[in-house]
């Protein structure tokens, strides 16, 4: 699976984050789905998952408790929206 690099991410409403990658892939992607598990738990709290950032060295998601998103799976989530816009 080949993927492109993130580029920027930012919060844009409750569990909905807007990403950007390299090759111009680019969308809002709902990952309140993903919020299982002992590290993504605080992340329910939408007052905390807005204190989301864009990591520059591993090109992905993070937040203040270590939780992060494989860029891979950004990327994917990301190539399901844009194509289900068209």
């Amino acid at each position: 699976m080949k993927y492109s690099r993130l580029i920027n991410a930012k919060h844009v409403h409750d569990y909905v984050i807007h990403v950007a990658f390299k090759d111009g892939v680019e969308a809002n992607i709902d990952i309140s789905d993903q919020l299982w598990g002992e590290v993504f738990e605080p992340l329910k709290d939408k007052s905390y998952f807005q204190q989301l950032r864009y990591d520059s060295e591993i090109h992905s998601v993070v937040w203040p408790n270590g939780a992060d998103l494989a860029p891979e799976f950004l990327y994917e989530r990301a190539k399901q929206a844009s194509a289900s816009h068209l």
